[in-house]
């Protein structure tokens, strides 16, 4: 439910921290998959790395066999563990002793620590230096922090916090349970689903790249080599008059831009998970539950698939098709559509096998010039024995040519 922004703000009051100590039996009925070896009453207060745990209620997680050391020590005794990985027999017989384990380890910490996390601080309620438009709409239990603005006929869903300093501006739509870091910048006309997440200082909705020159440029793609082309006397903008959608559980990283359509939309599909310092182009459509890591740029216009991983400083050029399931490896530079389930790597970026083939064939490239130059000196050495062979030849014919005539 929705209620206007002329209500009274909330009374401000300290978040509530998450639970903080369950037993290894609790946190197995909050973990799928997940069972109890050894003294499952043990109390659990914290998920720490193996060499910084100080307490007996610390659990460690347990990535590899070197990290049992610490239950060997003496210092821990509650783990997380995946259950490909074996319990020494000594541990298994200490009653003192309790492990959490997993199906996969990655999985169980995702969720450990989604218990035991510490999400930044604010108070409830609509802070009073906030500036909210009297036209904008707010739900439920919104929390609003200092010097936010709201534009005009802008929604905030039920449960959302806004941190302090971030902008959202006219005629966006943020759903439920969002939550913007500080100096987050929404720009006009957003759409934002539920349970987004976008980390400090990232922009949302800035203007596209988009210019034109006033004759046909060389650096246009349509332009044919074999004819002169004009020299660039003026740059005309393009303005944006699109918008940027983020659909539910999108996660945006801080100082990341994603820039709005020139004339439609620019689009993060449902769950996509985009890194820190991350540069999207305007009319890309990216697909569901991609990883876009940190440093990767988007030209404008690409159509990336489904499930794409996209590593870091990854670059992509404009108005390119990534099929579902690609992977598009670090520092790659794509100037061509890639196949679903393709992996490419290297600049330009071309499937891994050819890739992997040519850096075979350069760490060749010393032997090769070794045995290249020993052949270079071989023929050398053949030519001058070739070289005495036609001079003896050319003696003995003139030597047989003179006989003849004496004859």
């Amino acid at each position: 439910m929705m209620m206007p922004t002329t209500a009274t703000p909330l009374k401000p009051a300290p978040v509530q921290p998450a639970k903080t100590r369950y037993t290894l039996e609790q946190l197995a009925t909050l973990i799928p998959d997940a069972k109890v070896v050894g003294n499952a009453l043990l109390p659990v207060t914290a998920l720490v790395h193996p060499r910084f745990a100080q307490s007996a209620t610390e659990m460690i997680y347990v990535a590899t066999e070197s990290a049992f050391a610490a239950f060997q020590a003496g210092i821990a005794k509650v783990g997380l563990l995946e259950e490909s990985l074996a319990i020494p027999e000594a541990l298994l017989n200490n009653p003192e002793l309790g492990f959490l384990v997993v199906k996969r380890g990655k999985v169980g910490l995702a969720h450990v620590l989604s218990l035991f996390e510490k999400p930044a601080f604010i108070t409830t309620g609509i802070h009073p230096t906030a500036q909210v438009d009297a036209s904008a709409t707010i739900g439920e239990n919104v929390t609003i922090g200092a010097y936010v603005v709201v534009g005009a006929n802008s929604m905030i869903g039920a449960g959302s916090i806004l941190h302090p300093h971030v902008l959202v501006g006219a005629n966006v739509t943020i759903g439920e349970n969002c939550l913007l870091h500080k100096g987050v910048f929404i720009g006009d006309y957003s759409q934002l689903g539920n349970r987004v997440i976008i980390q400090p200082n990232a922009v949302i909705g800035a203007d596209g790249f988009s210019y034109v020159t006033p004759e046909t440029a060389k650096h246009e793609k349509s332009t044919d080599e074999t004819k002169p082309v004009s020299d660039v006397t003026e740059i005309i903008r393009i303005n944006s008059v699109g918008w940027v959608v983020l659909e539910d559980d999108v996660e945006v990283g801080a100082c990341t831009t994603i820039d709005r359509g020139t004339l439609a939309e620019t689009r993060i599909g449902k769950g996509t998970k985009i890194d820190n310092l991350v540069m999207i182009g305007h009319n890309n459509r990216i697909g569901q539950n991609c990883l876009i890591v940190s440093q990767v740029g988007l030209a404008g216009s690409c159509h990336i698939g489904n499930g794409v991983v996209i590593a870091g400083q990854a670059g992509l050029a404009d108005h390119l098709t990534v099929g579902d399931n690609a992977i598009i490896m670090a520092r790659s530079a794509v100037m061509r559509d890639v196949e679903p389930s393709q992996v490419v790597v290297g600049m330009p970026a071309m499937p891994s096998r050819q890739f992997m083939e040519q850096i075979l064939h350069i760490g060749k490239l010393k032997e090769m010039t070794k045995a290249f130059k020993a052949l270079q000196k071989e023929l050398v050495v053949m030519k001058e024995k070739a070289s005495q062979f036609e001079a003896l030849f050319n003696t003995f014919s003139s030597a047989e040519a003179t006989q003849q005539d004496d004859a």
